[in-house]
């Protein structure tokens, strides 16, 4: 009887050690609004998810393997609350496009004190400061992403890429952070289409933050490899410069981003602004994009491109601004509420909530507002 407590005991102490120095984590958001949208003359009313945050449901742990290395994992699935489905789209060109489980993130990392390795489905460095440097991060009504032309037909690496290889520097040098990373898709040979992203990218993002200051600049270019029709295997490239600067009152975010493909460019500026009032945050936003040059408005192209496929967009710009209250009723369930309005010039036609109903929005206003409730945990 003796010898078979002494046995448990050794083997709860075994289990004990082996919790420590691993565990895993349970999270998620949960973000639904009622939104009024009037795009041009169309006019949608629907509720709506992330618009203060996004929706996601994730598992993420860590193993420490002793002598300063620890091996992680992290899957993320975005859920849209409104209908109750989880996923997204996977980032691949048809036809193997279609929905995700895990899509905002899959990956492995090794941890040392050199930095980190992350492998698998993951953000692209250039994406970041279009987060990091806006008051409303990559949501809502007012964030200046909805200024950011996005990718042509045969790519999605805007935000994230399959097949992603990345190292992150370690946290501990004076404030210094950085990243670069690459996705190299292959090729299906039997359907003539890439067999991940449907496209090349590499980027990198290097950052300085002091105390309430914190300044940083990324790159990132896509390859758009050729497959069928489309022989050009050209490249979407984008830059972006920003910071922030906590001044205790108020925080104040900006971020000037340019991208190009082929014979396109785009300008997008932001100045953005959070100021704690008690329990809540005032927030205001305004955006600018020029665009310039001229745009393929076909879905797989041929190189020369026939005159009848090219549109201008010299002068086809559009400034956004908005205002949004963030009122916590504690640290994990908030209210809030938003205006955005993006007025639209020439044949510009950005919309508040893309994705809505438009109707003459081309040169017109997109004005929308929303109350809604987000929840974490």
């Amino acid at each position: 009887m003796k010898k078979s407590l002494l046995a448990l005991a050794v083997l709860g102490a075994f289990a004990g050690a082996a919790s420590a120095q691993s565990s895993v984590t349970l999270f998620g958001v949960i973000d639904l609004s009622a939104n009024q949208i009037k795009n041009g003359d169309a006019s949608t009313q629907t509720l709506q998810s992330n618009q203060l945050n996004s929706n996601r449901l994730g598992f993420r742990g860590v193993e420490d393997l002793g002598g300063g290395l620890k091996a992680g994992f992290w899957i993320e699935a975005a859920m849209n609350n409104e209908n109750g489905n989880v996923g997204g789209g996977n980032g691949l060109v048809a036809p193997a496009n279609g929905a995700s489980f895990f899509n905002r993130r899959s990956t492995v990392s090794l941890f040392s004190p050199w930095g980190e390795l992350r492998i698998g489905r993951d953000y692209v460095s250039s994406f970041w400061n279009l987060v990091y440097d806006d008051v409303n991060g990559a949501n809502g009504l007012g964030q200046g992403l909805n200024l950011v032309p996005g990718l042509s037909s045969t790519a999605a690496s805007l935000a994230r890429a399959n097949g992603m290889i990345a190292y992150f520097l370690p946290a501990n040098i004076g404030g210094l952070y950085g990243q670069a990373g690459v996705s190299a898709p292959s090729n299906n040979a039997a359907t003539g289409n890439p067999g991940t992203s449907g496209q090349k990218y590499y980027g990198g993002r290097i950052g300085w933050a002091a105390g309430p200051f914190d300044v940083n600049f990324s790159y990132g270019e896509t390859r758009l490899q050729a497959f069928a029709a489309d022989s050009r295997g050209d490249k979407y490239k984008i830059w972006n410069v920003g910071g922030s600067w906590d001044f205790g009152v108020a925080k104040l975010y900006g971020y000037y981003n340019e991208v190009k493909f082929q014979a396109f460019k785009a300008d997008t500026y932001e100045i953005s602004v959070g100021v704690p009032l008690g329990q809540g945050e005032f927030r205001a936003v305004y955006a600018h994009v020029d665009q310039n040059g001229s745009q393929a408005n076909c879905t797989v192209c041929v190189n020369p491109l026939p005159p009848s496929s090219i549109t201008s967009l010299n002068g086809d710009d559009a400034q956004l601004w908005s205002l949004e209250y963030v009122y916590n009723l504690s640290k994990r369930t908030a209210l809030y509420g938003t205006f955005g309005q993006i007025d639209n010039k020439g044949k510009a036609a950005f919309s508040v909530l893309p994705g809505t109903a438009a109707q003459n929005l081309a040169g017109n206003k997109s004005t929308g507002y929303n109350l809604g409730v987000r929840h974490s945990f």
